[in-house]
């Protein structure tokens, strides 16, 4: 049963709320998607395109929902490193290009963003009438054949070269610097003319779709992202696993309530050190889940009472969201996925209050936000948080809202009104034809 929080400073003890204040979903009921219409897709002859799969991420999930509606489709990405991920990538039909045999392409993938136009470009997508690409680099840039449908599912435009590209730079050796600089350029030219190939956009918030218009100069649809909300669940009476304890290292394990939580790939944009130096100040418990090349970083930095322990399982993961005093998002995200886990697992967020966390938090009700990437404003949020009385069952219900089989009726409901619903039909009669 989902329950409310007291929050208490080291003792957020459980108390059940039945009658909270606010309902978010009180009236919505599990949207069940449509088995005609799903049927009617799966006859379609449809390609997925991704950038790439090689470590998991958010985008990953996502691929795989889509694969969920077109279990049919093929899979061509970029690149691939599918020993790396869970076993239900490797169940499914993927297909590299050229980039994969180049020696050493899978460790270091994001020096190759710069020709993966180029692979994407001379893939022979013949035979295929409706193309969904799911892309947050170069995915979309494929040339569909003649009377094929594309629709892109956008985690965002490509950061690095319009949002980012002096911290692109940055990472750069200096030596590099110019050619990468003058890559950015071209990237960004080459993202605007592909964008106007793309017949329909979907964003996953209304921050990329705002981004995109600004952009692109197009206009997207918005679809959530699909979160696992029946694998993600608060606690039930039986005994929690035990996971590590950032405030006694030496111990296995700890069922108390007794840490914050900060779930992140460690690169600078994420701003994990800056949760990392707010609770040096506060002195309170933080777990630090993720790997990436800040790790070092954050260990250097890091007190006693923080602890990164990298990456985990989903079932370790789980623990922690259940355990946890609150997740702290200290990032700016296009959507952000973790915070909605948090959520279904009943856990308040403490969120950067910028970007798709306030798509997806309700201030007061299912966490609080800052407004300034400081860890100041961090350690005030955290105090802040003190003071409320959080209903977990509120803030469950709230992300129920995100669940898959929702992502699986609205993509369902509208690639089948792009297609008119008509397998085998034409579906060039509903393409945007667009130049450029």
């Amino acid at each position: 049963m989902c329950s409310g929080i007291a929050a208490q400073p080291g003792n957020w003890g459980l108390k059940v709320q039945m009658d909270s204040v606010v309902e978010l979903s009180a009236s919505m009921t599990e949207p069940r998607p449509g088995d005609s219409a799903g049927a009617r897709l799966q006859q379609l002859r449809v390609a997925l395109i991704h950038d790439w799969l090689i470590t998991l991420g958010g985008a990953d999930r996502v691929l795989l929902a889509l694969h969920d509606v077109f279990p049919q489709a093929p899979v061509f990405v970029a690149l691939h490193a599918l020993g790396r991920l869970p076993e239900s990538f490797r169940r499914l039909d993927v297909r590299g290009t050229w980039l994969q045999r180049l020696p050493g392409a899978t460790r270091r993938h994001r020096w190759l963003v710069p020709l993966m136009p180029f692979a994407f470009a001379h893939l022979n997508l013949r035979g295929y009438n409706v193309i969904v690409s799911s892309s947050h680099a170069c995915a979309k840039g494929v040339v569909v054949p003649p009377g094929a449908i594309h629709v892109c599912y956008c985690h965002t435009p490509m950061r690095y070269a319009w949002d980012l590209p002096q911290e692109y730079l940055a990472a750069t050796p200096a030596i590099l610097r110019p050619g990468a600089r003058a890559a950015l350029a071209w990237l960004r030219q080459w993202d605007r003319v592909t964008a106007q190939r793309v017949d329909h956009f979907i964003a996953n918030s209304r921050f990329v779709a705002d981004r995109i218009r600004k952009h692109y100069d197009r206009e997207a649809t918005v679809i959530h992202p699909p979160i696992d909300t029946e694998f993600f669940t608060p606690a039930e009476t039986v005994a929690l696993p035990r996971v590590p304890s950032p405030r006694h290292p030496s111990r296995k394990g700890t069922d108390e309530r007794d840490f914050y939580l900060l779930i992140s790939r460690l690169v600078g944009y994420k701003k994990a050190q800056v949760a990392v130096e707010a609770f040096n100040a506060l002195g309170r418990p933080l777990v630090v889940v993720g790997d990436g090349p800040e790790r070092r970083k954050l260990e250097a930095v890091a007190r006693g009472n923080v602890r990164v322990v990298g990456e985990v399982s989903d079932a370790v993961l789980r623990g922690y969201y259940r355990q946890c005093q609150a997740l702290i998002f200290p990032g700016e995200e296009d959507f952000g996925m973790v915070p909605v886990e948090a959520q279904a697992c009943g856990r308040p967020v403490i969120a950067y209050g910028r970007g798709g966390a306030l798509e997806s938090v309700v201030d007061g009700v299912t966490g609080i936000f800052f407004n300034e990437q400081t860890p100041a404003a961090v350690a005030a949020a955290v105090r802040n948080a003190d003071s409320i009385t959080w209903d977990g069952a509120t803030i469950r219900r709230h992300a129920e809202r995100f669940s898959h089989l929702r992502f699986v009726q609205e993509i369902t409901n509208f690639i089948g009104a792009v297609v008119g619903g008509t397998p085998g039909g034409n579906p060039s009669e509903t393409r945007m034809h667009r130049h450029g």
